[in-house]
């Protein structure tokens, strides 16, 4: 058996390559949509792709199952599980609990496993020449390392009213399955730390079905259906406001993108058009660059493994965007963009320099240090907001902040009053400096960024209040 883990670290999200090295056939299970990376991995090993498998309609990225079935031949093999409205809108092989087929000599039993989701399954792995008994449990959203699946995403990302409850009591049941496993299966699942699609995921990339049952919180509630609903519903992060839109991409029969797309230079008066028109500048720099310097109405989100998840919350489907980055980093950026099918790219801006060559003047980030900020708070006509999710601003925030979620912040620019001196801070500073361009780029005028933002303040010793 050929095995391989791939990881996508911007969206704490793994697929997995299995292969049959007799057959020379493999499976790959839940591909992210730059599925080149798998058909390298079938052509450096003299493996066909033969079979594609989901474990669920995923909220959390675009799917590439179907690019890459377009391009291998392979067949889809998806759930049919969960009623109806939880069925894929284009032709695969149906999948229903108990069913088991062959990759070559390697034996897939579809497990239905629902809670995260209606139509959630996972797989269980028996390497047949080696053994009668199953090795490995690839498990999606269902069981994570350390935690299991929310089971909110539907109600609170994509508006299905009384599914959350309905979904953790399904959880409940679903666990009680793994449980009944054998201790030494391995268990891979969709998810590492970072991801929206739990609240304590650990970092490891796999676990066993006997350590989860020891180290799993899940798994505390032997007898307490109510009380393990209650634990699994509480303290979720927000969902990113993207998640409904993947989860109709994913379902829907939409048009497929086979390769990672080109992106053209813009010139100067290309990218002033366009901003004229409304079309957003993302300037992907790091957020002490783009402090120095910034194209005025620019939107600030550095280039790291967080940038899709922002770009997911501030970015319009059915709109154009511009980049501002340095060549090296576009067909990183690109990718990251398509793996939550945001491809309607207009074009990229290499540098802020050719906007100053032409007699444009940059705006900068009015950055204070923790001093200034004290200094700020016994001040009386000022507004603190912090730009944290709801848990890490319950958990210890500055006495007085008032809080503004940044992924909701565009919608809420009326509890930023105009008429006060504004201080934006988080954890770290990255979130305070895209909240400092989304105020710039809407006309507010004094705004504070404390950078040096929670982490600073508490690492100082300084009160906060919960």
């Amino acid at each position: 058996m050929f095995f391989q883990h791939v990881y996508d670290k911007s969206l704490a999200q793994a697929s997995y390559f299995i292969g049959c090295q007799k057959a020379g056939v493999a499976a790959v299970i839940d591909a992210k949509r730059d599925v080149d990376t798998y058909i390298e991995i079938a052509k450096q090993n003299n493996m066909k792709i033969t079979h594609v498998l989901e474990t669920h309609i995923h909220a959390d990225f675009l799917a590439g199952s179907r690019e890459l079935a377009s391009l291998t031949g392979a067949k889809l093999y998806l759930s049919d599980e969960g009623g109806p409205e939880w069925q894929y809108e284009f032709d695969h092989v149906g999948l229903k609990d108990g069913q088991t087929f062959m990759i070559g000599n390697l034996k897939m039993e579809v497990l239905h496993t629902p809670g995260h989701t209606p139509e959630s399954i996972s797989f269980l792995l028996t390497d047949t020449p080696a053994s009668p008994e199953p090795i490995m449990f690839f498990t999606g959203d269902f069981v994570f390392v350390g935690d299991i699946g929310r089971p909110d995403l539907l109600e609170k990302a994509a508006g299905l009213t009384g599914t959350m409850d309905a979904g953790a009591h399904q959880m409940y049941k679903s666990i009680d399955r793994f449980k009944k496993l054998a201790d030494y299966i391995q268990v891979w699942p969709g998810h590492g730390a970072g991801s929206a699609c739990g609240k304590a995921l650990g970092a490891v990339p796999s676990t066993t079905i006997g350590y989860e049952k020891v180290r799993n919180w899940a798994f505390r509630f032997a007898n307490d259906e109510n009380g393990f609903v209650k634990y699994l519903l509480e303290d979720q992060p927000e969902p990113p406001s993207y998640f409904a839109m993947m989860k109709k991409l994913n379902k829907v029969d939409r048009p497929l993108l086979t390769e990672v797309p080109k992106l053209k230079k813009l010139d100067n008066q290309e990218m002033l058009d366009a901003m004229k028109k409304g079309i957003k500048l993302i300037d992907a720099r790091v957020k002490t660059e783009f402090a120095k310097g910034f194209i005025p109405g620019s939107i600030n989100i550095q280039g790291n493994n967080a940038f899709a998840t922002w770009a997911g919350w501030f970015l319009n489907y059915e709109e154009q965007f511009m980049i501002l980055a340095d060549e090296n980093q576009l067909d990183d950026l690109t990718r990251k963009l398509m793996r939550i099918g945001l491809d309607n790219i207009l074009g990229y801006v290499p540098s802020t320099n050719q906007f100053t060559e032409n007699g444009g003047t940059l705006d900068t980030v009015p950055v204070i240090n923790i001093d200034e900020f004290k200094s700020i708070l016994k001040e009386p006509n000022i507004q603190v907001v912090d730009l944290r999710n709801t848990t890490e601003y319950r958990s210890g925030h500055v006495q007085g902040a008032e809080h503004v979620f940044i992924g909701t912040l565009p919608n809420n620019f009326d509890k930023v009053n105009k008429d006060k001196k504004v201080v934006v801070h988080c954890q770290s500073g990255d979130r305070s400096t895209i909240g400092y361009s989304l105020l710039a780029k809407a006309g507010f005028k004094n705004v504070l960024n404390y950078s040096g933002s929670m982490n600073e303040w508490i690492g100082l010793g300084n009160p906060v209040v919960s």
